[in-house]
C-alpha cells in the first residue's frame, strides 16, 4: 500500500475535505478494514498543518485546485455516471481505465483505481460534490469534466438518456451554461446540425458570424486554458479544441468559405 497512500498523499488540496473527503475515506475504508482517510496523515504532514494554519487565521481566500484535485474529481464523478443506468458496463470502466493509463501511465492509473473501486461503492451526492468542485476549479477545468463525463457515457457506443440526464445534473451544479452543455455534447452525437451547435450558432448565421463563432470557441476552449491541474490534462483538453477545429472545417466545406 506504501505506492498508493504516497499517491494519495501528493499534490491534493480541496478534495481531502468536505463530502469529498468523506468519500475518499469511505473508498480507502473499503480496501482496508478500519481504515479511513485520516490514517494517511504520515503523507500529509504539511498539508494538515497549512490547513490549520488557515483556520486558525480565519482566512476567506480559496484554496487553487491541483492536479490531484481534478484526478480525484474526475474518479467520483465517472462513478456518477457510470451507476446512472442501472449498470456498471466495462467497456465504460475500460475507457477510465484507458484514459487515465493515457494521462497518468500505468502506475499511477492503478493507484486511481484503487481508489475507484471504493468509490463506485459509495452513493455519492452529486449536488454537494459538485458545490466543492464550482467553488475551487476554474470554469475551463470544469468544462473539461463535463467533456470526460461524455466520453465515458458514449464508451460503449451510446449515451443513454440516463446518462445524458446525469451529466446535465452535474453540469448544471457545476455552473456551466446551457450553450457550453449543448456544445459539448454535439461532440459526442453524429446530427445534422452538430457542427453548428458545437459552435453555439445556428445554420441561419452568416459566414462572418460562423468565423466570429470559431475565433471565440477557438479561444474559449484553448488547452492552455487548463490552469493549476497538470500538464497531463491538456491532453484531453487537445481532444476537445480538435472538436471545435473540425466542426469549423465542415460548416466551411459545406459553405465552400474559404
Amino acid at each position: 500500500m506504501g505506492n498508493f497512500t504516497k499517491w494519495l498523499g501528493a499534490g491534493l488540496g480541496f478534495t481531502f475535505g468536505g463530502p469529498i473527503g468523506a468519500i475518499i475515506g469511505f473508498a480507502v475504508g473499503s480496501m482496508l478494514d478500519g481504515v479511513g482517510i485520516k490514517d494517511f496523515t504520515s503523507e500529509q504532514d504539511d498539508y494538515n498543518r497549512k490547513i490549520e494554519t488557515k483556520k486558525k487565521a480565519k482566512t476567506k481566500s480559496k484554496q487553487k485546485s491541483t492536479a490531484g484535485d481534478f484526478e480525484i474529481s474526475l474518479l467520483i464523478l465517472a462513478s456518477i455516471v457510470i451507476k446512472a443506468d442501472g449498470k456498471i458496463d466495462k467497456s465504460e470502466l475500460d475507457y477510465v481505465r484507458v484514459h487515465f493509463i493515457n494521462l497518468y501511465g500505468k502506475n499511477r492509473a492503478n493507484n486511481a483505481f484503487k481508489l475507484f473501486n471504493g468509490i463506485i461503492k459509495k452513493d455519492v451526492s452529486t449536488r454537494q460534490v459538485c458545490i466543492q468542485i464550482r467553488e475551487h476549479m476554474s470554469h475551463s477545468s470544469r468544462l473539461q469534466l463535463i467533456h470526460f463525463l461524455f466520453g465515458i457515457a458514449k464508451a460503449d457506443g451510446i449515451v443513454t438518456p440516463s446518462e445524458e440526464e446525469a451529466i446535465h445534473k452535474i453540469s448544471g451544479y457545476l455552473y456551466i451554461s446551457t450553450a457550453d452543455y449543448d456544445s459539448i455534447k454535439a461532440m459526442f452525437y453524429n446530427e445534422v446540425d452538430s457542427a453548428y451547435k458545437i459552435l453555439e450558432i445556428t445554420k441561419e448565421a452568416t459566414d462572418d458570424e460562423v468565423k466570429g463563432a470559431y475565433r471565440k470557441m477557438a479561444k474559449k476552449y484553448h488547452p492552455d486554458r487548463i490552469q493549476n491541474v497538470g500538464e497531463e490534462h491538456k491532453k484531453g483538453a487537445k481532444e476537445k479544441f480538435q472538436s471545435i477545429q473540425k466542426a469549423y472545417e465542415d460548416i466551411k466545406s459545406e459553405r465552400n468559405m474559404s
